[in-house]
């Protein structure tokens, strides 16, 4: 978001066609916008308009003191006064001059250039101010809101850095300069790449070992494991196609921009009118939690692209490699003697702003104003054997300002080739390092510091610049730079003097210029790294089971590591391969250009233009297009299949054999569901089980299974896979249309789903589930372990029992820990440490326990495993018992949370991703609390040997389970219970979420529909009987048939 201060400034400048001005930028950082049109000065009149009065006279003051008196002979004191007010007059008419002057240089008449000014007035201040998404993110308190909480975190906060590419370049060294020192935080690291690089080496001293990331690949990795994701370049865009889509579209992403590749092409998008590409990567930047930038003028020139989440680390060593790379390959003298400059010249050169407008320069026109009176008096001197000649970089180089300068130095009295100008469109490294002085000034309240001045200092240049505060923070007065007041012409001229001695640098310039070289070249690390942990700690997750991380405060490094790229800064810019002067990688292949090009390859080849087609990206498919699609050939072909079989009840030739047995099959097609292929059904014929594959998003669907064992079941309609049977658990349960209780219940709802009239779906004896995630962390069944379970369901089909493989690590998943945690305390763990209160206030509202009553069901601690990630197989009719059993905790939890606590708040989890998916953690574990109080053997097979292990045995239960409360008849009358509340209308509240969850049946339902069921039946026969009595009344009889 950029900002003006001015409060009498409009809110936005537009162009004619109403969008707004953007900013524009060169390779070497420095923002500008090229004039496109330089010959028009229309409005010059309006905009200045004591231009022509302030040359009359400029004309008429031109008279010598003598001559002037000679024409009013007065003397005394009168004379005194006369030439006091003279001298005064004289003043006024040379500043009236001087502002004409350089209005001449500065000013461009366009239209565009008015409209501006009128939006940026005179005095008003440009900045960068950060968007809602940002600014709520960076005041949300970080973790230190939980520091002071009860917490018990058994693994450190995981942190996914994804790079772009592995070349050692400036880039590189602020990014690494910042991992190894949030790793002291206690941070762990995976590290992925789009693509290797002579950096990988020093990447795996880092962060240990690299994943490189193939096309292929990129949706095969569980970004769930990490409580954020950091990603370093526009290069690493690719991997990201599998976090825009759900499970993975919540993971915390911070996206590091230190590059201006889109930010000029963003201009030529708007000016051919590709608004797909826009959209694309406004799309793209969206995900993002947090877009850094290293300096404040970036975001500004992405700020077409902003929704809100831009956000600023000041510190980047990008200016400071660039410098001192060039100045290895080039040298001063060398510079000057191209230039035309003589070795005695002592040049000034006067830089402003980095930001720089079509038609707006008050920087360049301040900093004349200031320094007029050190213009004439140090230009017109000529010292033996050199002069001064006074630089201003600013504009491009082809706008005539050169032309411009040269009529104020005319105007002025000063030397021809004094004053001179040089585009920033040039080699601005080269006058920086030819200078002897640079003097700063800015009409802008600058934010951060000016990559000019960071680069002057890295070539050893004295600086002179205003008393801004953002420049006392980062050095000192006649240390590393000279300040004087703002606007005070008379302190800059004692500043300048003491830079100059002789018609040379003092020894306090030298002085100044070697403390300001060795200042600058680790000035912006500190910042820089507590920058990025302070980002960290706003941004990312850190769930329950997490340690936190250690304050900022421990972090003292104040240095880039330099030491890790002094093979790449000892070697001469030129002879680096794939980096230019900058310090940035040549990347022959930038993301930016490559889907620059396909895109406008995929429009020339379709031939479609703006005014035929629109926008692009709207002819192409979505996701959401393919389903409505899907859902509309579905109503066709149920449509079409209905009036078959109305055609088939009509009377008709019975036809051919082969015609009929067609129509048979076509009408069976009617029994399956509307998604559902008959061939899968067929497949899986004969199984004696079928396990659910439960998935939420589409980035899932890599880790889903094919197969006959498998079939899939999305929790989300628009989530369903294309040409699959999944089962749509939203059309099973509609309730699950409501995002709130599709991410609180999380996989269970999907059991629910199936277990509401299971006998249309799953009519086999053994039922089972599993979570992606199995399959994302490597606990999946193998083709062996598949094998095993199938030939042991077949050989064992009578027992109740559960087979499990997907287990709870009880270590809490730290490496190397020898404490074994119990099933409840690793639930506390896993919760917010509120899980055996949450339970046993659920347990106790559940069975309507008394206060006194132990409510906690005990769980045993030998140490065997525990199911997790709701992997596991039972027989189908403990799996109905399972569901009635969990529909009444969770309606019991539910009525907990939102009576005591609200929808917007939970006790289960510290962060904004567990307290979302509120009592997905619990559920998770509740089937080991059923199983092992209901008495059922529990198995664990091992999903990569196919082992089988009982856990728990029952004999050893003996006297320690409660199995009254776990009962099937208990729970059966208290289903029935609960069902006739629901049928009588009698809601115990509002939000009441039991009848939602599944079917609702009692006793009086049955006696009610075989009331209903024999009252239609006596109707029929009563009609039957009136229709026969009426018949006998009339007479009727029937013909004999033979006659």
């Amino acid at each position: 978001m950029v900002r003006n201060s001015s409060s009498s400034s409009p809110p936005g400048i537009l162009d004619d066609n109403g969008n707004d001005l953007g900013f524009h930028s060169i390779r070497d950082r420095f923002r500008f916008r090229r004039n496109s049109n330089p010959s028009q000065n229309r409005g010059r009149g309006r905009i200045f308009p004591d231009r022509l009065s302030s040359r009359y006279r400029s004309h008429h003051g031109r008279f010598n003191r003598k001559g002037f008196l000679l024409l009013f002979p007065f003397k005394g004191k009168l004379a005194l006064y006369l030439v006091i007010m003279l001298a005064l007059v004289l003043f006024a008419m040379a500043s009236m001059v001087l502002q004409s002057s350089i209005t001449l240089v500065f000013r461009q008449g366009s239209e565009r250039g008015r409209l501006f000014r009128y939006g940026l007035k005179f005095g008003s201040t440009l900045r960068f101010v950060p968007g809602r998404i940002s600014r709520r993110i960076m005041e949300g308190g970080g973790v230190d809101r939980f520091r002071n909480q009860a917490r018990i975190g058994v693994r450190p906060p995981r942190l996914a850095l994804i790079l772009g590419h592995m070349t050692k370049d400036a880039q590189s060294l602020m990014l690494v300069t910042v991992i190894k020192n949030i790793k002291k935080l206690g941070y762990v690291l995976k590290i992925f790449a789009v693509q290797n690089g002579n950096a990988h080496s020093m990447w795996e001293q880092v962060g240990g070992q690299i994943s490189i990331l193939d096309p292929e690949h990129f949706g095969h990795i569980d970004w769930t494991i990490f409580d954020g994701i950091v990603v370093d370049s526009f290069e690493a865009k690719a991997a990201l196609s599998s976090l825009m889509q759900e499970p993975f579209s919540s993971i915390p992403l911070i996206w590091i921009i230190q590059e201006d590749t889109l930010a000029k092409r963003l201009p030529v998008y708007e000016e051919m009118g590709w608004k797909h590409l826009i959209s694309h990567w406004k799309n793209a930047l969206g995900r993002a939690n947090l877009i850094v930038f290293p300096d404040f003028t970036l975001p500004m020139l992405y700020s077409v692209l902003d929704t809100g989440n831009f956000f600023v680390v000041p510190g980047s060593p990008v200016d400071i490699w660039a410098a001192e790379s060039y100045s290895k390959t080039h040298s001063k003298i060398q510079l000057r003697n191209d230039s035309g400059f003589s070795e005695e010249d002592l040049l000034v050169l006067v830089v402003g702003s980095s930001l720089f407008f079509d038609e707006l320069s008050w920087d360049y026109a301040v900093a004349m104003h200031a320094i007029g009176p050190l213009l004439t008096k140090y230009a017109k001197r000529k010292d033996p054997g050199g002069s001064f000649k006074f630089v201003f970089l600013c504009g491009n180089s082809t706008d005539g300002h050169d032309d411009a300068l040269q009529e104020v130095a005319s105007r002025l009295g000063l030397p021809h080739g004094s004053v001179m100008h040089h585009g920033l469109n040039g080699d601005v490294d080269s006058v920086l390092l030819m200078a002897d002085i640079v003097l700063y000034d800015s009409s802008q309240d600058i934010q951060g510091f000016p990559p000019l001045l960071m680069r002057a200092m890295t070539f050893g240049i004295p600086i002179l610049a205003p008393d801004f505060p953002v420049l006392q923070k980062y050095v000192v007065d006649g240390v590393d730079m000279v300040f004087f007041p703002k606007h005070n012409p008379e302190a800059l001229m004692r500043a300048f003097s003491l830079l100059i001695s002789n018609g040379k640098l003092s020894k306090f310039a030298q002085t100044v210029a070697s403390s300001g070289r060795l200042h600058a070249k680790n000035m912006l690390a500190s910042e820089c790294i507590t920058g990025y942990a302070s980002v960290l700690e706003n941004a990312l997750n850190f769930p329950s089971d997490t340690f936190l991380p250690g304050p900022v405060s421990q972090l003292h490094q104040g240095a880039w590591e330099w030491n890790l790229f002094r093979k790449e800064m000892e070697t001469r810019a030129g002879d680096t391969p794939n980096i230019d002067e900058k310090g940035f990688s040549l990347k022959k292949f930038s993301v930016v250009y490559a889907l620059e090009d396909k895109l406008t390859q995929l429009a020339q080849s379709t031939n479609v233009s703006e005014e035929e087609s629109g926008n692009l990206e709207d002819d192409i498919p979505s996701e959401l297009d393919w389903y409505h699609m899907k859902e509309i050939e579905n109503a066709e072909e149920y449509e079409r299949l209905e009036m078959e079989e109305l055609e088939e009840r009509m009377e008709r030739s019975s036809g051919v054999w082969d015609e009929i047995y067609r129509n048979a099959r076509k009408s069976e097609k009617l029994k399956f569901e509307v998604n559902e292929r008959d061939e899968g059904e067929l497949e899986r014929t004969g199984q004696p089980v079928c396990i659910y594959e439960i998935y939420s998003g589409a980035s899932a669907w890599p880790f889903l299974h094919h197969g006959s064992l498998y079939r899939g079941l999305s929790l989300s309609s628009r989530a369903r896979r294309l040409r699959s049977d999944d089962v749509n658990a939203v059309v099973r349960l509609p309730f699950l249309n409501d995002t709130y209780y599709r991410d609180i219940l999380c996989e269970i709802a999907g059991m629910f789903a199936i277990a509401n009239k299971v006998d249309n779906i799953h009519k086999r004896p053994w039922i089972g589930f599993q979570s992606w995630r199995a399959a994302a962390r490597k606990v999946s069944l193998s083709t062996k372990a598949e094998r095993v379970l199938e030939e042991t369901i077949q050989e064992n089909t009578k027992g109740d029992l559960i087979y499990f493989w997907g287990r709870l690590r009880m270590d809490g998943g730290v490496m190397g820990s020898k404490d074994t945690l119990t099933f409840w305390s690793m639930c506390d763990i896993l919760n917010g440490g509120n899980c055996r209160t949450a339970f046993e206030d659920a347990f106790r509202l559940m069975y309507g326990l008394p206060s006194y009553i132990e409510a906690l069901p005990p769980m045993p601690e030998d140490g065997g495993h525990w199911s997790a990630l709701h992997s596991w197989v039972m027989p189908t009719p403990s799996f109905l018992e399972f569901v009635m059993f969990s529909r009444m905790f969770v309606d019991s939890l539910d009525t907990l949370h939102t009576n005591f606590s609200g929808r917007n708040m939970c006790i289960l989890g510290f962060s904004e991703l567990e307290k979302r998916h509120c009592y997905c953690r619990v559920l998770e574990v509740l089937v080991n609390i059923w199983a092992y109080h209901s008495a059922r053997k529990m198995v664990y097979i091992d999903p990569h040997s196919g082992s089988l292990q009982e856990q728990h045995p029952i004999e050893q239960r003996q006297g320690f389970i409660w199995a009254k409360y776990f009962n099937a008849t208990l729970l059966k009358s208290m289903d029935e219970d609960l069902a006739e509340a629901a049928d009588d209308d009698d809601h115990p509240s509002k939000t009441w979420l039991w009848p939602l969850t599944g079917e609702i049946h009692w006793q009086g339902m049955y006696e009610r529909e075989r009331e209903e069921r024999y009252r239609l039946k006596m109707d029929k026969k009563r009609k039957t009987r009136e229709k026969l009595m009426e018949r006998m009344k009339s007479g009727y009889k029937q013909k004999p048939l033979g006659r």
